[in-house]
């Protein structure tokens, strides 16, 4: 038995995410199948994270096992001209046996695309989110910086994101070693919010978004921002950004 990691991109747009499943084009379902071709058996695969609908990735991860003897460049050409042109398999990497793409993850990087004026661009309308309004780019940056360290992470966790009966694990903490908000060269008006951390709750980057921008209007001072990660109250925080400027960007090992 062989431990097969695939490195993949994908553009989520018309896929109801990453998870199998039943009725729905989803990215997990699109590879199995594929793979299934290709060793003529069932093949379970093991994403990194799951992403919503929408959701976009430059560097998903996932493994699985199989007895196939089909070398790793043979997967890589086999599995890109059988799947749809919006996935893409980047790399196939021979792994130890019992390697798992989640479990031996140690962390993940996301990114979260902005394009800001009075106009959106029908070319970015798929991959980032318009705003409007003009954004004050330097209280979004102080509220990033809080961000840093270890937390609990409650206030931007989305419903479902874990079972709140169960005592034992980590919780709603989480380490956040990136957070950094990154503007567009010359007159560009594109704004790029880059996290990056030991793992990330449901809706969580998307909902640090949604706060971060009620901060870029004025509707929420610094002070409040730094409020709402210690209380750990979901319903003071901002509303949840769109799914379509969200990419994962990178699995770390």
């Amino acid at each position: 038995m062989r431990t097969l990691l695939l490195l993949i991109a994908f553009d989520g747009t018309d896929f109801a995410g990453w998870q199998r499943q039943k009725g729905q084009p989803t990215i997990q379902g699109e590879i199995e199948a594929r793979l299934a071709l290709m060793t003529a058996g069932a093949v379970t695969l093991h994403g990194a994270g799951r992403t919503d609908a929408g959701v976009h990735a430059l560097g998903m991860t996932a493994s699985f096992a199989t007895t196939s003897t089909i070398p790793c460049p043979g997967f890589l050409k086999g599995l890109n001209c059988l799947l749809p042109p919006a996935i893409r398999v980047l790399a196939v990497e021979e792994k130890e046996p019992g390697f798992h793409a989640r479990f031996n993850a140690r962390g993940k990087c996301y990114l979260y695309h902005l394009t800001c004026g009075s106009i959106a661009s029908p070319i970015r309308r798929l991959y980032a989110h318009h705003v409007l309004h003009p954004l004050s780019v330097a209280p979004m940056r102080d509220c990033l910086v809080q961000l840093l360290g270890r937390h609990d992470f409650s206030a931007f966790e989305g419903v479902g994101s874990r079972d709140l009966n169960y005592q034992g694990g980590r919780g709603a903490v989480r380490t956040i070693f990136r957070a950094e908000l990154h503007a567009g060269e010359g007159e560009s008006t594109d704004l790029t919010i880059e996290l990056a951390g030991d793992g990330f709750l449901r809706h969580m980057v998307r909902n640090i978004v949604g706060t971060l921008l009620a901060v870029g209007r004025g509707r929420m001072r610094v002070d409040d921002f730094a409020v709402v990660l210690a209380g750990c109250d979901r319903s003071v925080a901002g509303a949840t950004a769109p799914a379509q400027g969200l990419f994962l960007k990178e699995v770390y090992y």
